[in-house]
């Protein structure tokens, strides 16, 4: 236990946030976002559902023990306020009110959890974006209640922020700190810090390509959805939007329109997750960056290859650094490919809750579709999150010649258990009818290979044919024909988390074979049939 915790624990602590509460708020954040009334009305019936866990959640003196840290923590940041907001009934706002008074008599000490600085951070820009919602018609003893807890909580923030919360997780606690310094009268200081804190931390985080430091697709969309809040906030506050903030946003955007397959979804990298479709849209009108996405990202380390309707998004970057890398996934020179609006080639996805078994299990090289040697992650990935030794050197090229595109990627992660190094190339036509792949593993001998290529559930595989290839069946009725050489061509089972929770059964295609020394190659063909 640190210092600050052990302070924070005690039980004199409280005693040192006690101070002057404001009365009232200079102004409330933007909503960003309808909300779902089908959400608010589970927690309308005492219910609370997420990454397809139900609990029972009457108040905050009754949750339950087992409901686990993520699910726990997210109810503790009051997202839900805009679900039961959707819903528009003075039962609903009586809910929300009976809620937030529970969660203060419940928390007038400090938790690790429900006080850690993401989760105050949301809680507090949530309380104060709903805050009209939430004391719509409420008495004067439940305003001081509440802006007493908001004084507390606004005080722990600024003395906690600065603490290693990991990457994103620090971006959240500072948002809200910006917010308490918008919204609160006679605190300019927490702006005043918050912003300096998020110069630096956009400095460190957002590379130059706009991509996000833990190189997670779904991260992407969260900092870009809470850096656009921040900038509609200042704004609506007539307070300056800094030029780094709005720089920020101009070179997130397109970063996350490159991440998006066909059907509007986004690629799963490094633990996200699919996404909703029309969320990712309206966090993109709502950023008002226009233009095509780039094709390479050279900081963030992806390539994006699209031709006709056939997208390829290749992952060609090193692991996110310590302090980032708590979800990363050992998925090095691993893609996904989508025809249209249908996805042929994906990863495995992410399970977002709190089961280390099947989190870890998706995290490791296996889950992905990417080469693996001897069963054996190319990154060694520490159990309940982060990576203990990267892939080592990752290097890419790219070509292009009268529409079709080569990329040439490489990486050591296994030079130094078997001697083995990995060179990928990704190539697709002008047309976007045929994309090949060939896997050239150098070095090593009698390590056992297998080339990986996970379908996407709705896809049928109609079996090996000749043994060197397989018929693809997408829900359109169109087909793709995969054709191998260089391995024996299987189709085995697997699991497909698109959605951050439920484990759907799905199939891949795996070329499989020993390592004879020298180099071994593995070539392999996707291309369009009729």
């Amino acid at each position: 236990m640190s210092l600050r915790t052990f302070a924070y624990a005690s039980p004199l602590y409280r005693f040192t946030l006690i101070g002057k509460a404001p009365e009232r708020l200079l102004g409330t954040p933007p909503v960003l976002g309808p909300g779902s009334a089908e959400a608010g009305a589970g927690i309308l019936e005492g219910s609370y559902s997420f990454l397809g866990q139900r609990l029972d959640f009457d108040g905050f003196d009754a949750l339950p023990a087992d409901g686990g840290e993520t699910c726990l923590g997210e109810i503790h940041c009051f997202s839900w306020l805009g679900d039961l907001r959707a819903i528009g009934t003075d039962a609903a706002c009586k809910r929300a009110r009976e809620l937030v008074d529970s969660w203060i008599a419940s928390n007038q000490r400090w938790h690790p959890l429900s006080w850690r600085p993401d989760v105050l951070g949301q809680r507090l820009a949530n309380w104060l974006t709903q805050f009209v919602f939430i004391t719509a018609e409420a008495d004067d003893d439940f305003r001081r209640r509440v802006f007493s807890s908001i004084s507390m909580q606004a005080r722990h923030l600024a003395r906690a922020v600065p603490e290693k919360n990991g990457a994103s997780r620090l971006l959240r606690a500072i948002k809200g700190l910006i917010y308490c310094g918008v919204c609160l009268p006679g605190d300019g200081r927490y702006l005043k810090t918050g912003l300096r804190l998020l110069k630096a931390e956009t400095d460190r985080q957002i590379l130059g390509d706009g991509g996000h430091i833990e190189r997670n697709p779904q991260r992407q969309a969260e900092v870009l959805g809470d850096f656009v809040g921040l900038r509609q906030t200042l704004a609506a506050a007539h307070h300056e939007v800094p030029d780094w903030m709005q720089g920020a946003i101009d070179r997130m955007a397109p970063m996350l329109r490159g991440l998006r397959h066909g059907d509007g979804g986004l690629a799963m990298f490094n633990g996200g997750v699919e996404g909703d479709r029309e969320d990712i849209d309206s966090l993109l009108a709502a950023a008002g960056v226009k233009g095509k996405p780039p094709s390479i990202f050279p900081h963030s380390g992806f390539h994006r290859l699209s031709a006709g309707r056939t997208l390829v998004i290749a992952d060609t970057g090193p692991a996110p650094p310590a302090g980032a890398d708590g979800g990363a996934h050992a998925g090095t020179l691993s893609f996904e490919m989508s025809a249209g609006k249908e996805r042929l080639i994906v990863n495995c996805g992410a399970h977002q809750g709190d089961d280390e078994l099947w989190r870890d299990s998706m995290r490791c090289t296996a889950a992905h579709s990417t080469v693996v040697i001897n069963d054996t992650n190319s990154a060694e990935i520490v159990s309940g999150g982060g990576i203990a030794k990267g892939p080592g050197e990752v290097v890419s090229q790219r070509r292009e010649v009268d529409g079709s595109i080569l990329v040439e990627a490489s990486h050591q992660g296994y030079k130094r258990l078997f001697g083995v190094v990995h060179r990928r190339r990704y190539y697709i036509s002008a047309d976007g009818l045929d994309v090949r792949g060939e896997d050239t593993l150098s070095g090593g001998s009698g390590h056992d290979f297998a080339a990986r290529f996970h379908l996407h559930p709705l896809n049928k595989a109609l079996g090996v044919q000749d043994g060197s290839a397989v018929l693809l069946k997408l829900p359109s009725r169109k087909g793709w024909r995969f054709r191998a050489s260089g391995g024996r061509l299987s189709l085995e089972e697997g699991v497909y988390l698109g959605s951050g929770a439920e484990a759907r059964k799905c199939e891949q295609i795996v070329i499989s074979g020993r390592l004879g020394g020298g180099e071994t190659t593995i070539k392999w063909r996707l291309s369009m049939e009729g």
